[in-house]
């Protein structure tokens, strides 16, 4: 039955790179540093790696910045007996440009201090050229992710040397999602590309909150730890179906009687985002040398399953539930930074990442 065989795969893929769709790259400085920032925290992306490290802040401070991320493209090639050993495809080139906003406030001369993010912690977009041929064209032809975290955050420096940070965090975010979809036909006997769907979820929120700590032991040792809790996303949104014409009129027709073409279906899906923690130790070389090294924990076994439900009353504007799973899993990642003050105004840094896939 075609109205079956739609809805099967719909939300398969979401965008997915070594890190899975996470967005680590948030503050120029600690990018520099491959991330290893926990410990340091100095500067406002501290509203991202530690939120202890706003405790320290003596005055206004501001960033804004965006980050550019590229990748070569990903290449497809068939094995048999399908699609074939011949069967060859090519995502289109990633061109992202994930922002981020930090201010930090001090609160007139007490110990409190205030903080405010928006950042996009996840998302980016995965694309195949030529979608008509492309052999996977049934899981997926695109995957769009989008999210904006919106992060006030309070930090107290309970002494000279320790600081605490604790916000919270609402995150929006919306998804868009294409595939092809297929049929039996009847009179070549072979899987036939009858429907292009498009699936584009509403902008909606979801609640999180997060927490750090900062010791500065002494000028050359301090270490770090934070927190950045899971927030789960309840996306409703609206399928579209557009027939893709077979050349078989008889087939096209009985197609076209089964599946609800041309009609906004609603449905709703959700997302469980991962938890992030970070544990970070920095040590001074000498007055201009600076090491530190982190290691991170993502909570990426939140994403189990995606399950696509559609909620209209109409049994004419409603196709099959489906449930696809993903089975992610915790992963480690271990960072590695350098800064080499060179003058007032001037440092060089160099950093390295293993960063594990989930």
């Amino acid at each position: 039955k075609p109205t079956a065989l739609v809805i099967l795969g719909l939300l398969a893929s979401v965008p997915m790179y070594g890190a899975g769709f996470g967005i680590f790259e948030q503050g120029s400085k600690a990018m520099g540093m491959a991330g290893a920032f926990t410990a340091q925290a100095d500067d406002p992306s501290a509203l991202f790696h530690n939120a202890g490290g706003v405790a320290f802040f003596g005055e206004r401070e501001w960033m804004i910045g965006t980050t550019y991320i590229s990748s070569t493209q990903a290449k497809f090639q068939g094995e048999n007996p399908f699609p074939g050993d011949t069967a060859r495809a090519e995502q289109k080139k990633l061109s992202e440009f994930p922002s981020h906003f930090y201010v930090v406030q001090p609160l007139g001369g007490s110990a409190w201090k205030f903080g405010f993010g928006l950042n996009t912690p996840f998302g980016l977009t995965t694309e195949w050229k030529d979608p008509d041929t492309f052999p996977g064209r049934g899981l997926s032809t695109k995957a769009a992710l989008r999210t904006f975290d919106l992060n006030p955050t309070l930090a107290w420096q309970a002494s000279p040397n320790f600081g605490i940070g604790f916000g919270a965090r609402v995150m929006f975010s919306d998804v868009e999602l294409d595939r092809r979809a297929f049929a039996s036909n009847p009179f070549t006997l072979a899987p036939a590309d009858v429907a292009k769907v498009h699936l584009k979820s509403d902008m909606d929120q979801g609640y999180g909150w997060n927490i750090g700590f900062l010791h500065k032991v002494n000028n050359s040792f301090s270490w770090g730890l934070s927190y950045r809790s899971k927030v789960k996303i309840d996306y409703k949104g609206t399928a579209t179906l557009t027939q893709n014409p077979t050349g078989f009129a008889q087939f096209d027709a009985a197609v076209q009687a089964g599946l609800p073409f041309g009609q906004k279906l609603p449905l709703k899906t959700s997302i469980e985002f991962p938890d992030l923690a970070s544990l970070g130790i920095a040590m001074a070389l000498n007055p201009a040398m600076k090491l530190e090294v982190d290691i991170n924990r993502t909570g990426w076994s939140s994403f189990d399953t995606l399950s696509i439900n559609f909620t209209s009353s109409d049994p004419k504007k409603r196709l099959t539930d489906s449930v696809v799973r993903e089975n992610w899993k915790d992963v480690y990642n271990y960072r590695l930074g350098f800064d080499w003050m060179l003058s007032q105004s001037e440092s060089l840094r160099l950093g390295f990442v293993y960063d594990k896939t989930p």
